[in-house]
């Protein structure tokens, strides 16, 4: 079984923790890893190692950095199938949605590799009259991120410290203690690809000790993935620390399926953003609010391709849902199934006791359709994670709209129609941050923003695209004037006064 170490300085070091966690291959229950819970002077020493080597990255000209982040994207590109391959052992992923958790990193390198132009300011010649003004972006020092564990790859080596390094600042990561294994295999790349010591950081460690880096006097900000719960958190204690934060947090998006909406189709889309990586991700779809003419055709559609999908271990390439990512997650979907059908839910398709031959000890839960859920069942409600699929009926179009702005959550909403005015008063009126029409999972690329609203999100500047660049950089504005000899004889020399 491996033993995992954090990476503090540019090199795996051993911990003195005497509290270790177990990493478990969801496929099969059994443990492929320990990792140590970093002790708070292993934390303290993370972001000292990020401290001493901000000076010199920040002094690194931009296009230097650029270089360094295509040479680790051409090691990404390299080592491809060993990160999906180690993705899908810890995560539960089958290979093609760890392939693509992966291929999010590699893009958000992409990304980075080319950020000279986000990198540049403004100038403006004789702002006022012999006054020269010109804005530059620079950066700010250490920053932090806490990772969840339902995308090991894309979001800590790809929505956090890419970006956040390539723009100047130095970053101690940690990651969700299911899974650091892909987060610690990239960091080792970063090394490979000549990143100086301690720009990157990598220390699992328990919450006690991850509170350190919210409230860390040398950490100026802090980018979170998580609960909504422990997200305010972050985001309060954070603020009141004066740091910049980002807290992406809890979902329950949902889709409105018209009359009009071509069925076949639209259930395909429905399947793949409801049930691809089993539900456990953020732009999952996991309330369907169908209109009630087309709503029994809509399910038992649903219900058909559910059960063509093949359940089974996340490197098999014939699976198509693999496991849920730990046992104690197990558990909390099928509780949540449970509440669902004691609150009235209709289930037509039931993944309780789902087992697969040969890996029986897996964390396995079949495909869920639970019909007929209404506004005042908690099931329809709340973030499940997990491969449920809830559908609420609604009359037509206003009520349906009306019915999805209700819920406290907005990372993304959905629309499946044929009819422009509805895809477009939908576009203009769905409290959703990224909208899809007949687009069942609106994650925009990474050259533009994730823009949750609502409880899904707190602070005011999203992750990657624009926003991100001004979230790591700060503005610096330059007013300079100079004069010519003749200026230079004069006894006098006007003075501005500030006004133009």
């Amino acid at each position: 079984m491996q033993t995992a170490k954090p990476f503090i300085a540019g090199a795996f070091v051993d911990s003195a923790s005497d509290v270790w966690h177990t990493v478990y291959d969801p496929s099969t229950g059994e443990a492929i890893a320990r990792v140590p819970a970093c002790t708070r002077a292993e934390v303290e020493s993370a972001v000292a190692a990020a401290k001493a080597a901000y000076p010199a990255w920040r002094d690194t000209p931009p296009r230097k950095r650029c270089q360094l982040m295509f040479r680790l994207r051409e090691l990404l590109v390299r080592d491809m199938d060993e990160l999906t391959r180690l993705c899908a052992t810890e995560n539960g992923k089958v290979l093609s949605e760890a392939a693509g958790d992966v291929g999010k990193a590699l893009e958000m390198t992409e990304l980075a590799s080319g950020a000279l132009h986000h990198l540049m300011g403004d100038s403006l010649m004789d702002a006022s009259k012999g006054y020269d003004t010109v804005t530059y972006r620079e950066p700010l020092g250490v920053f932090a991120g806490i990772a969840p564990w339902n995308f090991p790859a894309m979001i800590p080596v790809g929505w956090m410290a890419p970006l956040c390094i390539v723009c100047g600042n130095t970053f101690v990561l940690k990651p969700a203690m299911t899974t650091p294994l892909t987060s610690l295999r990239i960091a080792a790349l970063y090394k490979e690809a000549g990143f100086p010591d301690g720009v990157f950081n990598v220390v699992p460690c328990a919450n006690e000790e991850a509170e350190l880096l919210v409230t860390h006097p040398d950490v100026r900000g802090i980018t979170f993935v998580g609960s909504t719960a422990v997200g305010r958190h972050v985001y309060a204690t954070a603020a009141a620390h004066g740091k910049r934060v980002q807290a992406l947090c809890e979902a329950k998006n949902h889709a409105l399926v018209l009359d009009d909406a071509p069925l076949t189709r639209t259930a395909a889309g429905i399947m793949n953003s409801a049930f691809g990586c089993a539900g456990e991700r953020c732009m999952a779809l996991p309330v369907v609010v169908a209109q009630e003419s087309i709503a029994d055709q809509l399910v038992a559609e649903l219900v058909r391709l559910c059960r063509a999908q093949k359940i089974g271990p996340a490197y098999d390439p014939q699976s198509k849902l693999g496991p849920v990512g730990s046992k104690a997650h197990m558990r909390r979907i099928l509780d949540w199934i449970d509440k669902g059908i004691s609150e009235g839910a209709v289930p037509v398709l039931d993944g309780r006791g789902v087992k697969v031959p040969g890996y029986e000890n897996g964390y396995y839960i079949g495909h869920t359709i639970l019909d007929h859920v209404t506004e005042a069942m908690t099931v329809g409600q709340r973030e499940i994670f997990g491969p449920v699929l809830c559908i609420k009926r609604v009359k037509d179009f206003e009520e349906g709209l009306a019915l999805m702005n209700r819920i406290p959550f907005a990372n993304g909403s959905v629309i499946f129609t044929q009819n422009g005015y509805y895809a477009r008063q939908f576009a203009r009126r769905t409290d959703g941050g990224m909208v899809g029409v007949n687009v069942g999972i609106p994650v925009p690329i990474g050259a533009f923003s994730f823009t949750g609203h609502k409880q899904s999100f707190f602070g005011d500047l999203h992750c990657h695209g624009r926003d991100a660049f001004r979230f790591y950089t700060e503005t610096k504005t330059v007013t300079t004037r100079w004069f010519d000899e003749e200026e230079m004889k004069k006894e006098h020399v006007d003075s501005w006064d500030g006004s133009l």
